[in-house]
C-alpha cells in the first residue's frame, strides 16, 4: 500500500529495488497522482471544455477513470450491493459525460476515493489470485494492476496534453 507521506512521483523511483507488486503499485499510484496534478489549477469550465473531437476532456477523464477503478477492483473482487462490472463499450463512452452538479472537484474527490477503495480491496488479495471476468474467463490480480497501470498511464498521456492545450502547462509535476 502506498505511504501517503511520500510524494507519489517518487513512488517508482523509491521501489526500483522492490518486489513486484511495490513496483506496481508504486507506477500505478504515479499515473493516478499524475492525473489527479493534471487538474489542479484548472476551473471547471476549462476541466470540462472539449479541445479534441472525442467526448475526452480533463473533467471526463477523471469521471471515466473512478469508473475503471470501481469497475476492476471492487466490481470483480470484492462487489457490495452497488458493485455491477459494466461491459459495453456505451457504457464506458458514457462515463466522459458530465452530468449536471459534477464539478471537477467532485470528480477528483470521486476518484481519489474510487482509487483509496482498490487499494483497500487490492490489498486483501495475492498477485496470483484469480476472479472470473464476465468477458475474458479469469483474471488475475497481477494482470488487472498491470491492466490499470497501462489505462491509467494512457489517459494520463491524454491529461497532459488536454492540460497543456488549456493552459500550457505541461510537466509531471
Amino acid at each position: 500500500m502506498a505511504d501517503p507521506t511520500i510524494d507519489p512521483t517518487l513512488g517508482p523511483v523509491l521501489a526500483r529495488t522492490g518486489d513486484e507488486r511495490a513496483v506496481l503499485e508504486s507506477f500505478l499510484d504515479f499515473h493516478r497522482a499524475i492525473v489527479l496534478r493534471k487538474v489542479r489549477g484548472v476551473s471547471h469550465a476549462q476541466a470540462s471544455r472539449r479541445l479534441v473531437p472525442s467526448l475526452t476532456t480533463l473533467a471526463g477523464l477523471l469521471k471515466h477513470l473512478a469508473l475503471v477503478e470501481r469497475n476492476w477492483f471492487p466490481a470483480l473482487f470484492a462487489p457490495g450491493p452497488d458493485d455491477v462490472y459494466l461491459t459495453s463499450e456505451e457504457e464506458a463512452a458514457a462515463s466522459f459525460t458530465l452530468e449536471p452538479g459534477e464539478t471537477v472537484e467532485t470528480l477528483a474527490t470521486a476518484y481519489a476515493a474510487a482509487c483509496a477503495r482498490s487499494r483497500e480491496v487490492a490489498a486483501r488479495f495475492d498477485l496470483a489470485h484469480v476472479v472470473p471476468h464476465p468477458q475474458l474467463g479469469e483474471v488475475s490480480l497481477r494482470w488487472v494492476l498491470i491492466h490499470l497501470v497501462e489505462e491509467t498511464a494512457r489517459h494520463a498521456g491524454h491529461a497532459d496534453i488536454l492540460r497543456e492545450l488549456t493552459d500550457g502547462e505541461t510537466g509531471v509535476l
